[in-house]
């Protein structure tokens, strides 16, 4: 049984519906209960035409439920002519389903869910699973979200930025339940690349590609965060690293830099390097320094910091801290890097024991927990 032919079919198959008289939210139930029938009936019967198969399982849904809604006795007589069995239409809505699923008006948790569900063809179980909340919670929160763009046509024109700050939420969720997030956004990031002209979207699939390719070396065996110099860069996947270079260079050869590129090509240099300390930090800083241009961001600033200090000494990292605010998240960690590096073991050991105090996951604490107690142990 092929499940992600089925997932790839989603959202084609919904916009067959849609463009047959449904609305977006009952053409989204209806493919959905499709899909679980397929589940159950392929593996045993295989059909010749599968989104042929789905498009006519799941306008037969639709029918079902208009029928039995005698509030929609209008509607009901506009579609009951069930359109001649035959090969499924050829066109694609999948991009204006991207669109739709993030769209401006919804919540990024809720184009996060939608997205998945819509486009990604998981269940509310899976999406619900991958990120530890009740499923009835998610099911209220995907009925909101269909709810809420309920007026907005398929043809509507969208925001491709929207989209792709989408993926990259679901990218950066990781693993979840019986469902892996990051290779779910690699998926669809990859669908979206074959359905536009657009090097950010290259761009974004390459960051993806390139940060994936490192994960098997991101954490220990007891689980233990990994910074980047200490990682086992014989645990990354090259073939992952190749792809995600090969889809930046082709991104980038189109001269219309974006804030996903340029992002990509920080991730290609540390991948470039067979040691930490072969690393071009001169670089790295140059592409940070057109990150700053394309977001001026207070986050990217303090990223970039980290790297000034590997480039030109880590006195030059603290100071390129200096216009930023204190309270950013991650600040004293970057502050306690630097400053150990800088000599400074004592006030280092500190500022990562502060850095623990106000870290948002058990991980990042428990890693910053160790690295003042390493400070304090050095002799």
């Amino acid at each position: 049984m092929n499940e992600s032919l089925l997932r790839e079919l989603t959202p084609a198959v919904i916009g067959v519906l849609v463009r047959r008289g449904a609305d977006f939210a009952s053409a989204e139930d209806a493919v959905q209960e499709a899909l679980v029938k397929a589940l159950a009936t392929w593996p045993d019967d295989p059909p010749r035409d599968p989104k042929g198969w789905l498009v006519t399982a799941a306008w037969r849904k639709f029918l079902d439920h208009t029928r039995s809604e005698i509030s929609r006795r209008d509607r009901e007589l506009a579609v009951e002519v069930e359109p001649p069995a035959g090969p499924a239409a050829t066109t694609d809505d999948t991009m204006r389903l991207y669109f739709l699923c993030a769209h401006p008006t919804l919540s990024p948790a809720s184009a996060v869910a939608l997205t998945l569900r819509a486009v990604g063809g998981l269940t509310t179980r899976q999406i619900a699973t991958a990120y530890l909340i009740p499923e009835a919670t998610m099911a209220q929160r995907i009925s909101r979200a269909k709810r809420r763009i309920a007026g907005v046509p398929l043809n509507q024109p969208g925001d491709l930025a929207t989209v792709l700050r989408v993926l990259y939420l679901v990218f950066n969720e990781g693993y979840g339940g019986d469902v892996d997030l990051a290779a779910e956004a690699i998926r669809l990031a990859r669908q979206l690349a074959a359905l536009t002209d657009e090097p950010e979207v290259e761009g974004l699939l390459a960051l993806m590609l390139l940060h994936h390719a490192r994960r098997a070396s991101r954490t220990g065996p007891d689980g233990r965060l990994v910074p980047l110099a200490e990682q086992d860069r014989a645990l990354w996947d090259t073939a992952l690293i190749v792809e995600g270079v090969e889809v930046l260079q082709a991104a980038l050869a189109r001269d219309r830099l974006g804030e996903y590129q340029a992002q990509a090509a920080i991730a290609a240099l540390h991948a470039d390097a067979q040691d930490v300390s072969e690393t071009d930090w001169v670089q790295i800083v140059e592409w940070y320094d057109e990150l700053v241009r394309l977001t001026d961001s207070p986050v990217v600033r303090l990223n970039r910091a980290v790297a000034v200090g590997q480039a030109d000494g880590p006195q030059a990292g603290l100071a390129a801290l200096a216009d930023l605010d204190p309270g950013l998240p991650r600040y004293v960690a970057v502050t306690a890097y630097l400053t150990e590096q800088s000599g400074s073991r004592q006030d280092a050991a500190k500022l990562y024991a502060e850095a623990a105090r106000a870290a948002t996951s058990v991980a990042e604490r428990d890693h910053l927990t160790r690295q003042a107690a390493r400070v304090r142990q050095r002799p």
